[in-house]
């Protein structure tokens, strides 16, 4: 039979403990659990049932980090993975989400394909040249706007500038707040206009997708086309910029559903010189490498370790731009060689604990396929009062349980009551996997999970297998909103 699912397991348990139907209260206190006196909260088993979905909606993320041909460094590695985790949480929760801008080089950075990040490409489309011709247009008519003329006894100006939009007095026209005060006149470019030009692609893509999206306003779960900019601190004053630019020649209703999702500083200790992207992905690759050499020795120089160490790499620079809150400066050391298979704050121990879950069940169906054991019963067979460890009921009520409940507040994105910045949880899903893998390790290394073929032990054996399937499910379900595949071994 197939993988369990975690809602058919909860089910079977409730059958097995003669409360279908029951309510749960998780009960967090040490010597509480030890006498079994478990509880776990409503919303987190109703969220475990068909049922707990947030309507779809669509939205339109964009990274500025991405416009252009500039190398990207770690500082817009941060929003560029941001954007794609926040995307792919969205989506796990119906909404139908759009990332902006398309890659116009073949395959965009290096840096993106090696941390497997799912960014669409294309050529940015037919329509932005009369697009950029039409917001040409209305900039010459805008109230705020003026056009830039050159000639004798004017001005230089920097080459490339096709006219002058007042911001501030829009912003003071208009009533808006949460913008920086410092924005007054701003030169507008062509790639300016540009970037617009995409912005209105993709929604009237989602105009004709959803017809009636436009009218409503709330964000994210409703059925509204949301436009978030996701951008680093360094390049927010320049995004407010472009945000108000559309505002004055495009003063359509979508214009107004804009929210700035901003990422604090990204540090770099003792750097030799600034570094890009891309090498700090191959400064980490060398590090986890020659970590992965003295411990698993010659073998981490085998040719099919080369996916494995590449996995763990982008695992690491994952969680160590993502266990974060968006908002905070992260530090990255890049001298620190210390970086291990095993460190529990670490991508790579997580990828470590999802590969001990496939060991032991390959391990388990080749025990099936010599006869050592019989094949793994269905969920509606099982005997689940055999599982007396605290580690088992932990895993079924710390992580289990809540798992659905824990997807759904990473994905939230609460529209602020006054102000274009939006705040999200999005540290959730790696702060999850990490204390997940650090009560699995514990567990696992303290329960003999395949005992001796005794058919009195079959019991314990199955539920335990069933209760760590579901525990697999959950690490794949998870590292799945990060791009990240699941090991088979480590």
């Amino acid at each position: 039979e197939g993988r369990p699912g975690v809602a058919a397991t909860l089910r079977a348990l409730n059958a097995a403990l003669g409360r279908p139907g029951a309510l749960w209260v998780k009960e967090s206190g040490a010597r509480n659990l030890r006498h079994r006196d478990f509880l776990a909260p409503r919303a987190a088993l109703g969220a475990a049932f068909p049922g707990g979905q947030v309507g779809p909606g669509p939205a339109r993320v964009h990274c500025p980090a991405l416009h252009g041909p500039a190398a990207l460094r770690p500082r817009h590695l941060r929003p560029v993975l941001l954007a794609d985790h926040l995307a792919q949480l969205l989506r796990a929760q119906g909404v139908d989400v759009r990332l902006v801008p398309a890659l116009t080089q073949e395959g965009g950075p290096e840096v993106v394909r090696q941390l497997r990040i799912d960014w669409p490409s294309g050529s940015g489309g037919s329509a932005v040249p009369d697009a950029v011709s039409a917001l040409k247009a209305a900039l010459g008519r805008a109230p705020c706007a003026t056009a830039c003329e050159q000639g004798p006894g004017t001005a230089a100006l920097p080459e490339g500038v096709i006219g002058k939009v007042h911001l501030k007095s829009f912003v003071e026209q208009q009533g808006l707040v949460g913008y920086d005060p410092n924005l007054d006149v701003l030169l507008v470019t062509e790639g300016m206009l540009r970037t617009l030009a995409e912005l209105q692609q993709v929604v009237q893509q989602c105009l004709v997708s959803d017809p009636v999206a436009l009218p409503a306003s709330h964000f994210p779960g409703g059925s509204s086309c949301s436009i978030m900019h996701v951008v680093n601190c360094e390049e927010e004053f320049q995004q407010q910029q472009l945000d108000l630019l559309w505002r004055v020649l495009d003063p359509g209703a979508h214009t107004a559903l804009q929210k700035h999702l901003v990422c604090g500083p990204v540090k770099v200790t003792n750097p030799s010189s600034p570094i890009e992207a891309d090498q700090y992905f191959q400064l980490r690759k060398r590090q986890m490498y020659e970590a992965s050499v003295m411990k698993y020795g010659e073998l981490a120089q085998d040719e099919a370790w080369r996916e494995v160490i590449d996995t763990l790499t982008a695992a690491a620079i994952r969680f160590e731009m993502l266990s974060t809150a968006h908002r905070s400066q992260i530090t990255l050391d890049l001298e620190n060689s210390s970086i291990s298979t095993k460190g529990t704050k670490s991508g790579a121990f997580v990828m470590y604990n999802c590969a001990r879950l496939a060991t032991l069940f390959d391990s388990f169906q080749r025990a099936v396929e010599q006869g050592t054991y019989p094949p793994l019963p269905p969920v509606s067979e099982l005997n689940f009062s055999c599982l007396r460890e605290e580690g088992e009921w932990l895993l079924l009520f710390n992580y289990l349980l809540p798992f659905p409940e824990v997807l759904q507040q990473a994905a939230q994105l609460p529209t602020p009551s006054k102000g274009i910045r939006i705040t999200a949880n999005t540290e959730t899903v790696c702060k999850f996997l990490i204390q997940l893998s650090m009560d699995f390790s514990s567990y696992y290394n303290r329960v003999h999970i395949l005992g001796e073929p005794f058919p009195h032990l079959f019991d314990q054996m199955f539920a335990r297998l069933r209760l760590l399937g579901a525990v697999r499910d959950v690490f794949h379900s998870a590292l799945a909103t990060l791009h990240l595949p699941p090991l088979s071994q480590i």
